[in-house]
């Protein structure tokens, strides 16, 4: 059983029953949208104006979500270059089940996000 982190999640959301795949889980997409909802906020903060999704790296799917898990995102700044900002994501869920609640760490990730213009142009951070 994880903790969640001590620093503030930038994203809280209850999975819900629409979320679902055929088995029954959470769909992985929606949980890959959430983190890179999260993961921009902060690139946007980091980045001082607009920022689009380049790539998402090494996402990592630990364990399910199910139906009404509250699931908490953090993200953090883990690299700056020139116009990009790769952030660090890490997922949990707090999961109310016979009277106790768990918490796990369900995901991790790393999004590299591009600070672009008004043109849609990159630009320095």
């Amino acid at each position: 059983m994880d903790c969640l982190p001590a620093e503030h999640a930038i994203l809280r959301i209850m999975a819900r029953p629409s979320d679902v795949n055929v088995a029954g889980d959470i769909f992985g997409g929606w949980l890959m949208s959430q983190c890179d909802i999260a993961g921009g906020i902060v690139a946007s903060r980091r980045a001082k104006g607009r920022v689009v999704t380049a790539a998402v790296k090494n996402f990592h799917f630990i364990a399910p979500v199910l139906v009404s898990d509250i699931v908490s995102i953090y993200a953090r700044v883990k690299r700056v270059g020139i116009s990009s900002v790769t952030i660090e994501i890490e997922t949990y869920i707090e999961r109310q089940q016979d009277n106790v609640e768990t918490t796990v760490k369900v995901a991790a990730a790393d999004i590299v996000y591009v600070h672009i213009d008004e043109q849609r142009k990159p630009c320095p951070i």
